[in-house]
């Protein structure tokens, strides 16, 4: 079982890797960390209480995280996607407001536990504050799983730059710099983890559990987004998870070694950059790129988490 730290912006692809995450019997999370991204801190708190009440896991503490990027701009958030408030056409109750605990308490949780991977699915900017406010923190994580940029393939912000990576860009170059055994997923793998609604279907199916019986509404709203941005598309991508199926299933993928870079400013802020010529040296530490994964083995594997 890996113990986790989940980073998260809560958001539709968010809550499904959140669900994820909490039905996987191979992956234990200790936290998830509240940030903004897809909807405020505050609405994103919100909505990882809702789960976490629909799970029957009030245990396990949301962590307040940033409320804005690094630069302090005013974060641009993404309603024609997520929906008001972040599930598409559902709001949480007013009884699962959400109650942070303290950034602080982040160190004491690596500390007691063994083994810790941080995933972060969101925006970087808590990530990178965790390593700047905390001395030499990433030798006391075991790994990590960034979903952001696209490597050689169109971003879905700009031409270029990937939502995560753009959002922060400044971070996103703290943690890709300093960030030893980091795995990066990018849209190159994400793009490609198209869900449909025959596959929620088949869930619910198979399992009455509260948490899935508001996956085809969610689901159903972030089809329909997605269908107004690439016509004939049958699905839609759930980036966050298969970051989360990654990090638990590592042989499912194919990565490379490599350094990254990421643009800060003008029309290439949020770019990614690796060097994959074939002359070109890996990474002198374990930074690694996912390019390709099992498409197959990633919906079978998302069907029995789900429905478990």
């Amino acid at each position: 079982m890996k113990n986790i730290i989940l980073f998260a912006d809560p958001g539709i692809d968010d809550s499904i890797a959140i669900i994820y995450a909490l039905l996987n019997p191979s992956i234990n999370v200790l936290a998830i960390v509240s940030s903004y991204g897809n909807v405020t801190k505050e609405q994103a708190t919100d909505n990882i209480a809702y789960l976490l009440k629909l799970a029957g896991r009030p245990d396990i503490p949301i962590i307040g995280g940033a409320n804005s990027p690094s630069s302090g701009e005013i974060p641009r958030f993404y309603p024609e996607i997520h929906g008001k408030e972040g599930l598409g056409p559902i709001r949480p109750p007013e009884d699962a407001k959400g109650e942070l605990t303290n950034f602080s308490e982040l160190y004491n949780i690596i500390r007691k536990n063994q083994d810790v991977t941080i995933v972060d699915v969101g925006r970087n900017t808590s990530l990178a504050a965790l390593f700047i406010l905390g001395e030499n923190i990433s030798d006391d994580i075991k790994d990590f799983y960034i979903m952001g940029g696209a490597f050689l393939v169109p971003g879905n912000v700009t031409p270029s730059a990937e939502a995560n990576f753009y959002g922060d860009p400044v971070a996103s170059q703290v943690v890709v710099t300093n960030m030893d055994n980091i795995y990066i997923i990018p849209l190159n793998v994400t793009n490609r983890a198209i869900v449909t609604m025959e596959h929620i279907n088949i869930i619910q199916e198979m399992t009455d559990n509260p948490l899935i019986q508001i996956m085809d509404e969610v689901m159903e709203y972030y089809i329909e987004a997605y269908k107004k941005l690439i016509p004939g598309i049958n699905g839609a991508p759930l980036h966050d998870v298969v970051t989360l199926f990654l990090m638990a299933n590592p042989e499912m993928g194919r990565s490379i070694r490599r350094d990254v870079k990421i643009l800060t400013a003008d029309d290439g802020r949020g770019t990614s950059i690796a060097d994959f010529r074939v002359s070109s040296k890996p990474s002198e530490k374990n930074k690694n790129i996912f390019l390709d994964f099992n498409y197959q083995g990633f919906i079978e594997d998302f069907i029995k988490v789900m429905s478990s």
